[in-house]
């Protein structure tokens, strides 16, 4: 369908919207990493900061105009000029052009209340800003996008007054109206008509100008908002990549693109950067230190997962039996949960990736399912711990070797009974990996992450390639509660290395033990899909 309903072209503000969700805080060099991952997606805009809000932003673009890039133009972001000012003598629209990006945003007001109760001045003299502004910094060479804040607001309440606003900046010759959902509240009918009402406005008196879409999640539509508006005649969307933002998150572009590309038909982005969108979704959600949701369609972890027997097995047979798209398109995977409902079948493709000359009835298999299922009965859940299974499929089969084996380890916690310092924990590691040992202490900031930090670091001195992984998630059931303090604990671990992300479990009496097992799982795992071989004997000695 590519191709058949024109370009939309992207603007993404993850390193001005995004950055001002709660917990991200960007550095410059986050920042310039991030601009090269779009860059390199296809991203049409980059609004990478506010120039006159803080020193951060100066020093980054100052440093970004090192960058090579390819497709992306840089967007400073401002406000019109302050009311009752001369735009010349306005210190934030001189930090705009100091900025010296091809584009600027500015954002002025469309809703009259906006106007008179909150910025304070008339409604003439807030048109007279947006004027000023677009219009000076037109003349000053750049190309200027005019976020109408609170527009769809102010068409309900004030929609004279409104389309007023989007009129005098594009006479001031702005390049691009964007239509701001700015509270989040909007519903997708209000959007698609009033963006079909801008739309007809201005093509017949400014037929290049370009209608764009900006929208918030507060109501859980910005996505829609945003798809129904490309319908009614937009052809910029706004958003952030993966979504997050002000209060409840920007419109997810990560999720938008491919639903424009591959199900309406509009050209976004090549095939070839569409298919590494996952990844780079996930590392730019790494770099902000945030998790996508396993359920994020698209680039979600669960996006193309299948658990129920009826469903792997219609799987099996033909994936648009319960698969929309193909899950390479958009550079997922698809993965088939083990667990006792998974059914035979499923349990065998997963055996046959070690093993492809191994049948239903083979010994072998009748011998890893029926582990498969006294584990279950003992605790284990290997829906969300795939990696474990892999393993428990090496070992059955002989094709795992260990990595190391464990001579000790102990875990001590203190906390000091009256003030001081906070609780503090460490852990003792010592391992032999072929025949040498090795013995490292740690602290963190409970037993299992100081437990995590002295295993990794221990056998970093073998296998380098662990020092780029980390836990991003960790979580305990208790099995049997009747049991209280001596009940059986599952513990599910999801492991990270930047790119890609695995889970493992563990189950015991003992929460300690419990994350062990999963942490060894998790680092396992990692060699074993590597490629990873234990390294030859070297002589008998100890490292400190």
């Amino acid at each position: 369908m590519k191709n058949k309903m024109g370009r939309v072209s992207l603007f993404d503000s993850t390193l001005r919207d995004g950055a001002q969700a709660e917990g991200i805080s960007f550095s410059v060099l986050d920042k310039l990493k991030i601009v090269k991952m779009l860059d390199d997606l296809g991203v049409d805009y980059v609004e990478a900061g506010n120039p006159g809000s803080n020193p951060k932003d100066l020093e980054f673009f100052q440093e970004v105009s090192s960058l090579e890039l390819s497709h992306v133009r840089l967007v400073a972001f401002g406000a019109t000029r302050r009311r009752d000012i001369r735009v010349e003598d306005d210190t934030n629209i001189q930090s705009l052009l100091s900025a010296n990006t091809p584009v600027v945003s500015i954002f002025g007001k469309s809703w009259d209340f906006q106007v008179t109760d909150i910025i304070r001045t008339s409604l003439d003299e807030n048109l007279a800003m947006i004027r000023d502004t677009v219009g000076y910094l037109v003349q000053s060479g750049k190309e200027v996008v005019f976020d109408a804040e609170h527009f769809f607001d102010g068409y309900e309440e004030n929609r004279q007054y409104a389309m007023d606003s989007v009129l005098v900046a594009a006479e001031a010759g702005a390049a691009s109206i964007v239509l701001c959902d700015t509270r989040g509240g909007a519903v997708p009918s209000l959007i698609a008509s009033a963006t079909g009402d801008v739309v007809e406005f201005l093509a017949d008196r400014f037929p290049g100008i370009e209608v764009g879409i900006h929208t918030h999640n507060d109501a859980s539509c910005a996505d829609a908002n945003s798809i129904v508006a490309v319908e009614a005649g937009a052809r910029q969307v706004q958003g952030t990549l993966v979504g997050f933002g002000e209060r409840c998150g920007n419109a997810c572009l990560a999720t938008i693109i491919p639903t424009l590309q591959l199900k309406m038909g509009f050209e976004v982005i090549s095939d070839d950067a569409l298919s590494h969108l996952t990844l780079v979704s996930h590392s730019v959600a790494e770099i902000a230190n945030v998790s996508i949701p396993h359920g994020t369609p698209y680039i979600g972890r669960s996006a193309f997962t299948h658990k129920g027997g009826m469903h792997i097995d219609g799987i099996g047979k033909n994936p648009r039996s319960f698969e929309h798209i193909d899950p390479e398109s958009v550079g997922n995977e698809r993965r088939l949960l083990m667990s006792e409902v998974a059914g035979r079948a499923s349990i065998l493709k997963r055996i046959n990736r070690y093993a492809p000359q191994l049948g239903k009835e083979a010994p072998e298999t009748i011998q890893i399912i029926d582990t498969l299922k006294q584990m279950e009965m003992n605790g284990y859940q290997f829906e969300g711990a795939e990696s474990s299974f892999e393993l428990v499929i090496a070992k059955h089969l002989g094709k795992y070797k260990p990595y190391f084996e464990l001579d000790h380890y102990r875990t001590l916690g203190e906390k000091p009974l009256t003030g001081g310092a906070e609780t503090s924990h460490t852990a003792v590691v010592k391992v032999a990996v072929d025949g040498e040992t090795a013995i490292t202490a740690a602290q963190g900031d409970g037993p299992v992450h100081a437990l995590d930090k002295a295993l990794r670091k221990v056998l970093e001195n073998f296998y380098p390639l662990l020092s780029t992984i980390h836990l991003t998630d960790f979580k305990v059931r208790v099995l049997d509660s009747e049991q209280a303090s001596a009940a059986k604990v599952r513990v599910l671990i999801e492991t990270t290395d930047g790119e890609y992300s695995w889970s493992t479990v563990g189950v015991s009496t003992d929460i300690i033990e419990a994350s062990w097992m999963a942490l060894v799982d998790s680092i396992e795992y990692k060699l074993m899909k590597e490629g990873v071989v234990p390294p030859t004997a070297h002589p008998q000695g100890e490292n400190t």
